[in-house]
């Protein structure tokens, strides 16, 4: 095989997994024209077609699919090697991918990311932020980043945080004219904002627990949006409760502009995880980097 059959066939399974042109292009780092160019190119080598291409979306043929599938663990398995060998060197090396929600970037990675680049050149980071429950293998990440309570069981997960409640709150001007809920049941009585989730579309069930008694509620009002960041703005201008997790709400709790109610209905679950596959386990620059998330979460736990 020709050296550029090869980098045609990384095109191909970039368009493949992306189920875009502009995704792969930026995944691979060339234009959206020549990665086009590049996969028709193979199609008319191969002669027969590969992607099904539309104005809105890109998928793969049955033939597509079932190069794809050839494609895939060969191209891992030239990876896992291309790791072993940079265990051979004296410092780390390679490139790191993570996909996590914003806060937990940012509260959770970020100081580790930096004390790594600036401990280790050789060694690049690359953080996806997406709140979506995103396939990792499939996309290609060396790990992802999630509550405890919604890694997949085939993963290997690593605590990176604390455990996390939920906190419904609502502005002091909210609460001027209504009465405070003393149970979820009392909710149905109030203005609710409801929280859509990006990952399937659906609007976030309020989930209570007391005594062992869990206690599920759909709630609803007049606004809602997909954004944390937008709910919680609409809760402190008195637009209605929000349920959120609570490191997001206990600065605006502790300064007064938030009221928490139900917080005896909302226990302790399993805070952030890191979550890969075994098969990132050889690589010495993973390796050190998930040590360092560690250390971190155990230093945190010591703190409080």
């Amino acid at each position: 095989m020709r050296r550029d059959e090869l980098g045609d066939l990384i095109a191909f399974l970039a368009v493949c997994e992306e189920r875009s042109f502009t995704r792969a292009a930026a995944r691979i780092g060339t234009s959206q024209s020549s990665l086009s160019h590049t996969v028709k190119r193979l199609e008319e080598r191969m002669g027969i077609r590969l992607l099904t291409r539309t104005t809105r979306n890109v998928s793969p043929t049955e033939a597509g699919e079932q190069l794809a599938e050839t494609l895939r663990p060969a191209f891992d398995n030239i990876e896992s090697t291309l790791d072993t060998l940079n265990e051979l060197r004296q410092k780390p090396a390679g490139t790191i991918r993570v996909t996590s929600s914003h806060d937990a970037a940012m509260q959770l990675l970020m100081p580790v990311v930096d004390q790594l680049l600036a401990e280790h050149p050789d060694l690049n980071i690359e953080i996806s932020v997406d709140s979506s429950l995103v396939d990792i293998v499939k996309h290609r990440f060396d790990a992802g980043v999630r509550l405890g309570e919604r890694v997949d069981k085939d993963m290997i997960a690593v605590r990176i945080g604390p455990d996390v409640r939920m906190a419904v709150v609502g502005a002091p001007d909210y609460f001027a004219d209504r009465p405070t809920p003393e149970t979820p049941y009392d909710l149905t009585d109030h203005i609710c904002i409801n929280l859509r989730l990006n990952t399937y579309g659906d609007l976030y069930t309020w989930e209570f627990e007391k005594d062992g008694r869990p206690l599920n509620v759909r709630v609803s009002g007049q606004f809602t949006s997909n954004d944390v960041e937008a709910i919680i703005d609409a809760a402190v201008r008195g637009r209605g409760l929000a349920c959120m997790p609570d490191y997001l709400v206990e600065d605006l709790v502790a300064r007064k502009k938030l009221v928490r109610v139900l917080a005896d209905w909302c226990p302790p679950f399993p805070g952030f995880h890191l979550y890969y596959s075994s098969r990132r386990e050889g690589s010495r620059a993973f390796r050190l980097f998930v040590d360092h998330l560690r250390k971190q979460a155990k230093t945190q736990r010591r703190s409080t």
